[in-house]
């Protein structure tokens, strides 16, 4: 549902998804500069547009930062863009898992490569590594560390400081390539 709200003077279009599944508000700016705020059934509309008056100066600086964006740096693919880049991408992700596990020597068992609209990598419980084919158009130290993040769950399957001490050993500048890779959402 496409909804509007004025605040301060300056108008922010946004899509509004509710979700039964959501456990917390969340505001996200996509590359295409559009807006997507995901409400839980627990929250109200008018507690969300609370928030949203309080997040504003930060929502407006994402849609000024993917308005200056080159456009094919605008991450939307579809199914034959996919085709095109998946073994080009399947090529990267291969040559940066040989460089990062090197450090962390964990086995895993099968890498694919996905055409996923919201994740950029997962790892599964069986030890599977699964990545967006659209890394190819990253940084190449972003895409570094959206590898070493995966491999890192192969040791840590969560996100607590041990995860993120493990990622650290790969990637020392791991803060920025995390905002890095924020800030090039998918759709």
């Amino acid at each position: 549902m496409l909804r509007k709200l004025i605040i301060n003077n300056h108008e922010i279009t946004y899509t509004l998804r509710k979700s039964r599944r959501a456990k917390r508000l969340k505001v996200a700016v996509f590359c295409d500069a559009s807006v997507v705020v995901t409400l839980p059934r627990t929250v109200t509309v008018a507690w969300m547009e609370e928030f949203l008056k309080r997040k504003v100066n930060w929502i407006l600086k994402e849609i000024k930062y993917f308005k200056k964006l080159d456009p094919k740096l605008r991450l939307r693919g579809g199914v034959a863009e996919y085709r095109q880049n998946r073994a080009e991408a399947l090529t990267l992700v291969m040559k940066k898992i040989t460089k990062i596990n090197a450090i962390y020597q964990f086995p895993f068992r099968r890498v694919t490569i996905k055409n996923q609209k919201t994740r950029w990598g997962s790892c599964s419980l069986q030890g599977n590594l699964n990545f967006n084919y659209k890394i190819i158009f990253l940084p190449d130290r972003a895409a570094e560390y959206l590898v070493a993040h995966e491999l890192a769950h192969l040791e840590e399957y969560n996100h607590s400081k041990d995860f993120w001490r493990l990622v650290e050993r790969a990637i020392p500048d791991y803060r920025e390539q995390r905002t890095e890779l924020s800030r090039r959402m998918l759709m």
